[in-house]
C-alpha cells in the first residue's frame, strides 16, 4: 500500500511540474495570473509528502534498501539457476 502512495505522489510532483511549464507558456501577456505559482506550490507540498511517505517507510521497515533488489543477487554470485 505504501508503495502505491509514492507512486501517486510521483505521478503528481510530474503533472504539477508540467502543468506549471504550461501555465508558464500560456500566461506570459498575462503578469497577473497566479497559476505557475500556485502549481509550484502544488509541486512543493507534492514533494514533501513524498519525502515524509518514504522517511516513513524506511523507518517503520516497509522500504528497504538492499538486499531486496533484483540486481543484488546477480552482483554477489547468488542467482538461483532454475
Amino acid at each position: 500500500m505504501l508503495k502505491v502512495i509514492i507512486l501517486v505522489l510521483f505521478a503528481g510532483v510530474v503533472v504539477s511540474l508540467f502543468s506549471g511549464l504550461a501555465f508558464l507558456f500560456k500566461d506570459t501577456e498575462r503578469p497577473e495570473s497566479r497559476r505557475t505559482l500556485h502549481a509550484l506550490g502544488v509541486r512543493i507540498t507534492l514533494a514533501i509528502a513524498l519525502l515524509a511517505t518514504i522517511a516513513y517507510g524506511l523507518y517503520t521497515g516497509e522500504l528497504g534498501v538492499g538486499a531486496k533488489a533484483p540486481w543484488h543477487a546477480r552482483m554477489h554470485g547468488t542467482e538461483s539457476t532454475d
